[in-house]
């Protein structure tokens, strides 16, 4: 739902409600609601109804968004604005050898993930095109606590703005081995924060395990996870966990200097 008002910080003839307005409309369409009407449009954004409609036929005029007069969806030009960050953003360009010297070494999927909001991100990815859930795929989204490179991220945070998150954040089961209780999710967390790594079993995906260390830049700070995914098979954790922390660790020591 749209702020009332700027954000803290940011001065109000500085801030325009109408282009936030404009993405939280984009924003309303997802799996769940890939068509909406401009009624139930204004519900998911805390607009009327009159108002959802002049965004909509607005982004139609666009091209984002196409109608049959009544529902409103979608359009392939969407991509354009997740390709310009691709294509400008420097990280993904940078990585990408190095992900490529992940899956030599240990013959898993490998990608780069930040952290927007409650969500991971995957932002560079390589590997093969064995089937996998959608969850992996370049460019998806998906609930941060659930992957190992969302628990590492989230157990890196400070610990009081990773304590205001835990009570605030609704958790969600994915599977039976979900974590779901806030007490059990805290104490995995401060385990991942003291041993500097993570580990992520059936969370997700039935049968599919991550592991995933730090990334950092030059001076220290964090830029995101070097992670690895990969059907759990008959090996045990701890031997998967041997023949691939070494290689993520020594990746991302050689990443370090370039970023």
């Amino acid at each position: 739902m749209p702020a009332t008002s700027p954000p803290e910080g940011l001065d109000k003839r500085d801030w325009i409600a109408g282009l936030e307005k404009g993405l939280s409309i984009i924003e309303a369409f997802d799996e769940a609601n890939p068509r909406l009407t401009a009624s139930q449009t204004g519900v998911r954004c805390g607009l009327t109804r009159t108002a959802a409609r002049r965004y909509l036929l607005t982004l139609a005029h666009l091209g984002y968004v196409q109608s049959d007069g009544k529902l409103f969806w979608l359009t392939p030009r969407i991509l354009r604005l997740g390709q310009s960050y691709m294509e400008s953003a420097r990280l993904p360009r940078i990585v990408q050898p190095f992900l490529q010297r992940v899956t030599a070494g240990t013959q898993e999927n490998a990608y780069l993930s930040v952290l927007d909001g409650d969500e991971i991100v995957y932002i560079a990815r390589n590997g093969t095109n064995r089937a996998m859930s959608t969850g992996y795929v370049l460019g998806a989204r998906v609930q941060a606590e659930v992957t190992a490179a969302g628990l590492l991220l989230l157990a890196m945070r400070e610990p009081a703005q990773l304590e205001a998150w835990l009570a605030q954040h609704t958790l969600r089961s994915f599977t039976s081995h979900t974590i779901n209780s806030k007490e059990r999710l805290a104490l995995e967390m401060a385990r991942i924060r003291a041993q500097g790594w993570a580990i992520s079993e059936q969370q997700l995906e039935l049968g599919t395990r991550g592991i995933a260390v730090p990334l950092r830049d030059r001076h220290g700070v964090l830029a995101g996870a070097l992670n690895v995914t990969m059907p759990m098979g008959h090996e045990p954790t701890d031997d998967a966990v041997n023949r691939v922390l070494p290689v993520l660790r020594e990746t991302a020591h050689a990443m370090r200097q370039l970023i």
